[in-house]
């Protein structure tokens, strides 16, 4: 899979891309990673990509010329996105649906924004990865590809790993525990050293439900609510019968 992305610090991205699992697969040829500097072919000649918005304001606004040039020069894969705090909220369905995809592009948006011709007329769409503001969107960036990428087969060494994780089935994942099974006086709880697999897998249910409850209602809420199987399990957790 093939993911490029635009930004006035490359070097940010490459970085990323050495390190980690991401890293790995970048080095075995299972992720084809790139950073393209939106400064390569400015015109100006400080090699400035920003100017004042019009209309007046505070801050300056990333320029469209540039953006569509190396755009262009480059031919990125599609779909290609801008990061910005307008934009439709990425999640781990919409990383599933573009890790299925041969490759996919981002714009880092920086200063006050980008000129909003580059969604208009050059991107797919605007995409946003969280509702605190950043000052660029490398972090972004780093955020969707790691997300993304992950998913892409082969990347993991463990592919089950993909299905037992947070946001799946819309949920949170369960905690987890390792060795020393008592450390300082806090012990692991007695049903993950107990064997029985089956009462292990429905402890882990009741916890990841009642971790979504206490931490995320949302995403109950937006999945309609628990079921009745569901409400059974973490009014056990409660009442130590799972323990």
């Amino acid at each position: 899979m093939r993911i490029d992305a635009f930004t006035v610090f490359p070097e940010l991205l490459e970085a990323f891309y050495g390190v980690g699992l991401i890293g790995k697969a970048r080095k075995a040829g299972v992720l084809d990673l790139r950073a393209h500097d939106l400064r390569m072919l400015s015109t100006d000649p400080h090699r400035a990509v920003d100017d004042a918005p019009f209309g007046g304001g505070a801050g300056m606004v990333l320029s469209p010329e540039p953006v569509f040039a190396v755009v262009e020069e480059v031919a990125p894969p599609r779909p290609l996105f801008v990061l910005s705090a307008a934009g439709r909220k990425f999640d781990q369905a919409w990383a599933k649906e573009l890790a299925e995809g041969p490759g996919l592009s981002l714009i880092c948006g920086r200063y006050e924004g980008v000129d909003q011709r580059v969604a208009d007329h050059l991107a797919d769409g605007e995409m946003c990865v969280t509702d605190a503001v950043l000052s660029g969107g490398e972090v972004a960036a780093m955020v969707v590809i790691e997300a993304v990428g992950r998913l892409v087969p082969g990347v993991m060494g463990n592919e089950r790993s993909a299905g037992e994780e947070s946001f799946e089935g819309s949920l949170i994942e369960h905690p987890h525990w390792t060795r020393p099974a008592d450390f300082r006086g806090h012990v692991v709880p007695p049903v993950l050293v107990s064997g029985d697999h089956q009462r292990v897998a429905r402890w882990r249910r009741a916890q990841s439900l009642a971790k979504t409850l206490a931490n995320r209602p949302d995403l109950i809420e937006a999945r309609g609510g628990l079921t009745d199987e569901e409400q059974e399990l973490v009014d056990d957790l409660g009442e130590g019968r799972l323990s």
